[in-house]
């Protein structure tokens, strides 16, 4: 098997996670802080070829009557260039409250407001791909 990439793709951060080679779990990686396109695409990259990722599932942010606005669109625009750039299969999982979820266990664990920005969309990276992860079974 080989392991799935998870992205949360924001303005300003994409929160990455990855998944275990058996595909049960998905693990929080890292915060990519968006500077420019080619930047981000070469981080992508190299998680890409370090994983071994075949398959990306990406976060759809839908507003919550489940319409698309203007961030779902930009989201689906760029996971299309992942898709072309590196030949790659994307699937879109509903992510209308990932964030509350993983700002709702920050909390809980006491994390202090200023440390929960730096992983809130590695975290809400992890929810969308183990989403998609326990859905697999089904």
């Amino acid at each position: 098997m080989e392991r799935i990439l998870g992205l949360d793709i924001g303005d300003k951060y994409i929160g990455v996670a990855v998944s275990d080679l058996l595909q049960f779990t998905a693990q929080g990686v890292k915060t990519i802080k968006r500077e420019s396109k080619e930047k981000d695409f070469k981080e992508i990259e190299n998680l890409i070829i370090e994983y071994g990722i075949k398959k990306v599932v990406v976060g759809l942010p839908k507003n919550m009557n489940g319409t698309m606005g203007p961030q779902s669109e930009k989201v689906i625009k760029f996971a299309e260039k992942i898709k072309n750039k590196f030949k790659i299969d994307i699937i879109y999982i509903d992510e209308r409250l990932t964030t509350v979820s993983a700002e709702r266990i920050l909390i809980e664990s006491d994390v202090r407001r200023e440390n929960r920005k730096k992983v809130i969309d590695k975290i809400a990276a992890s929810y969308i791909l183990q989403i998609y992860l326990d859905g697999k079974g089904v």
